[in-house]
């Protein structure tokens, strides 16, 4: 009997990861992101959560009854809640109340229980949900603050009220506009434009290296991210081939052309590729399986997120990337499958 070191009552093996353990190690890992959010745009995001977790919640149970599954188990795994929660950290913080239930609808229902509900799905719900109000609605969806640091006025939780529920903000007289282009958007239209890169990055939208404020959420993003690859609970290929392959195509652009092409660490700290990278692109059931499918994978959203910021029409393609490249799972799939042992 071993007596050195106390051990329980055998089969000794591990225990098997949950769904719900692993979508909250997830939403412990966004929580100094949406902190630094609140921060720099105002306490908004929480009513956005607030929202779409609910609308999630509640879509869920429908589903569930509706096909007669139990509901506490799915409710209980945090699944729909992950979903509402990165829907909800792309939209604009005073966003009206209706855009968090259109999205939930078609991420819950449409993209995750017609194809089966969950480990069915085909396409992330998150981004499915995102991409149908950004079509749907593109001046509701545009209408971005401006950080704290630059803003004349951040609205508390009680404007962000009236905005959302009723579409109203005091009006005060030193105030001319709440709303503001992000630095993406400013980029895409000034070069559009005939712009030089370094005239634009004078604005005060922009800080040492990425956005004004947009880049201290992505560094936040960026240690949770660090947590989830420390603690196993995603695989380190996305996030790397995501990263690595936007340096890749931007640092030679950049080097040749500074004029009219943003430096490496301007992508990679603007608009959402932190989060994409670490949170969305990871998603196991509508991404890639092998390890180099995961490769390729991240590769391709990296790649066409900038193929879409350049010569899209939107100043962020991550949605449209993910998306596109969750079509291709399959077939880099198909082509990666690791060799057999013994063949």
């Amino acid at each position: 009997m071993n007596r050195v070191f106390p051990t329980q009552q055998a089969p000794h093996m591990p225990s098997p990861r949950t769904v719900r353990g692993v979508m909250l190690q997830v939403l412990y890992a966004l929580v100094p992101g949406v902190a630094a959010h609140a921060w720099y745009f105002g306490p908004g995001i929480f009513l956005q959560l607030g929202l779409a977790c609910g609308f999630a919640l509640a879509f869920e149970a429908l589903m569930l009854r509706w096909r007669g599954r139990p509901l506490r188990p799915f409710l209980n795994d945090y699944s729909a809640v992950l979903t509402a929660v990165l829907f909800a950290l792309c939209l604009p913080p005073l966003a009206p109340w209706w855009i968090a239930a259109i999205g939930m609808l078609f991420a819950i229902v449409i993209a995750k229980h017609l194809y089966g509900g969950l480990g069915h799905n085909i396409f992330n719900p998150a981004m499915v949900g995102y991409v149908v109000v950004l079509i749907s609605f593109p001046a509701a969806m545009t209408q971005w603050l401006p950080p704290r640091e630059i803003a004349a006025w951040t609205p508390d939780f009680l404007d962000a009220c009236r905005a959302v529920f009723l579409g109203t903000l005091p009006v005060l007289p030193e105030i001319d506009s709440v709303t503001r282009a992000t630095p993406l958007d400013t980029l895409k239209t000034g070069i559009s434009q005939g712009r030089f890169v370094g005239e634009l990055r004078n604005s005060d939208l922009f800080g040492t290296f990425g956005g004004r404020g947009w880049e201290w959420i992505a560094n936040w993003y960026l240690l949770g991210g660090l947590y989830l690859l420390y603690r196993r609970i995603i695989s380190w290929q996305v996030p790397v081939a995501v990263l690595l392959s936007v340096v890749a195509v931007t640092l030679p652009a950049w080097l040749l052309d500074a004029g009219t092409n943003p430096q490496p660490l301007q992508h990679l700290f603007s608009g959402g590729l932190m989060l994409a990278a670490f949170y969305i692109a990871t998603d196991p059931v509508s991404g890639c399986a092998s390890p180099r499918g995961r490769l390729i994978f991240g590769a391709g959203v990296g790649i066409l997120t900038l193929v879409i910021r350049r010569w899209g029409g939107y100043p962020d393609g991550i949605a449209f990337a993910v998306l596109l490249m969750n079509l291709a799972a399959p077939m880099i799939d198909r082509f990666t499958r690791p060799r057999i042992y013994g063949r």
